[in-house]
């Protein structure tokens, strides 16, 4: 099991629907100054990728943002309303149980839940299960060893406690490697129509001077789905992949995705190097230039798009993110099957 990076993989993807990496994962979010547009708890959870339930903790519900989940039973909405009002009050603790072990009182401050597990293209599996504060692993579930990691030095109790209970720990292993793939696995059938979609990328070459230096080169790939995708630069048709820096994907509003790579160049060679793009949608690899007529405002315009994607839930991606780049002993004192036993059936749970 990875880290958040690995959450939502960067893979390269040739085959068919069926031959895709699939994943199931889930953010949950408590905050300790909710405000516009950011309640004080909230919960997303997304097949690959997309989000497709949202619990909206000013309302206290939990809702389909997919439309083939409205094929989902009142009741099971009914459960999933029920066991997330008790998590809201839970983490409203639990976020003031870590400001008081991490000695902040005040202030802005988050704690996040993120569990999933996933289909590789290949048929391997995996899964995850941490715990954040502030940004940083406070607790991470190591799936290989089938234990608990304190990151923090401030976790290290409750280390010892969880991994002291073997019913616990089984548990945690059952769900990841049953329950949590079946869920996928039904969501998947569900869902099929709409996530086996795919949609081609718009490629486009611009390039930024820096006087009496080196030019930069930038690709950009917007609108594509399914999220993976592989870009790199090539001079002369051959690759450049050590002299690249390739940008996170990041989704848009609509449910496609944009990404970027650059590369530093002489201004005199621009003409030597060219992108390549490989994606699921494209019938033979794309390969885009830079054109002088490029356009430079495309940056704010995907930029824009970003802002479009929930809040609460680009909040739990970015503070997570930021800490990974190159979830008190008290709070913790139920035994972890008393928690785990909350995962919900929408969920992807129990």
């Amino acid at each position: 099991m990875g880290g958040p990076g690995s959450l939502l993989p960067l893979l390269l993807l040739l085959g068919g629907a069926e031959s895709r990496s699939h994943t199931l994962q889930y953010f949950l979010t408590a905050v300790s100054e909710p405000g516009p547009g950011l309640p004080e708890f909230t919960v997303a959870g997304y097949v690959d990728g997309q989000r497709f339930v949202e619990y909206d903790g000013k309302a206290q519900q939990m809702r389909p943002r997919a439309p083939w989940m409205q094929a989902a039973p009142p009741e099971a909405w009914e459960r999933e309303n029920h066991v997330h009002k008790v998590r809201q009050a839970c983490f409203r603790g639990k976020v003031r149980s870590h400001q008081h072990l991490y000695n902040q009182s005040r202030g802005f401050h988050i704690f996040q839940y993120a569990y999933g597990c996933e289909i590789q293209a290949d048929g391997g599996t995996g899964g995850f299960r941490r715990f954040g504060f502030d940004g940083g692993d406070f607790l991470v579930y190591d799936a290989a060893q089938h234990r608990w990691e304190a990151p923090a030095r401030e976790a290290e109790a409750t280390q010892r406690r969880w991994n002291a209970d073997p019913v616990a720990l089984q548990y945690y292993r059952n769900f990841l490697e049953l329950e949590c793939l079946d869920a996928l696995r039904r969501y998947l059938r569900l869902g099929r129509g709409a996530l086996a979609r795919r949609e081609r990328p718009a490629v486009r070459v611009t390039s930024r001077d820096d006087p009496g230096g080196p030019s930069t080169l930038t690709c950009r790939a917007h609108g594509f789905y399914p999220r993976e995708i592989a870009m790199r630069w090539l001079r002369n048709g051959a690759s450049r992949k050590q002299e690249t820096w390739r940008g996170g994907v990041l989704p848009n509003g609509d449910g496609t995705y944009h990404a970027w790579a650059t590369v530093q160049v002489d201004p005199r060679e621009r003409g030597l190097y060219r992108c390549h793009v490989e994606h699921e949608s494209l019938a033979q690899p794309l390969e885009a230039t830079w054109e002088p007529q490029s356009d430079p405002l495309l940056i704010p315009v995907v930029a824009g798009v970003i802002l479009a994607v929930g809040a609460a839930a680009v909040l739990v991606a970015l503070v997570w993110r930021r800490r990974q780049r190159g979830p008190k002993a008290e709070l913790y004192s139920q035994a972890p099957a008393s928690d785990s036993g909350s995962d919900s059936s929408i969920s992807g749970g129990t």
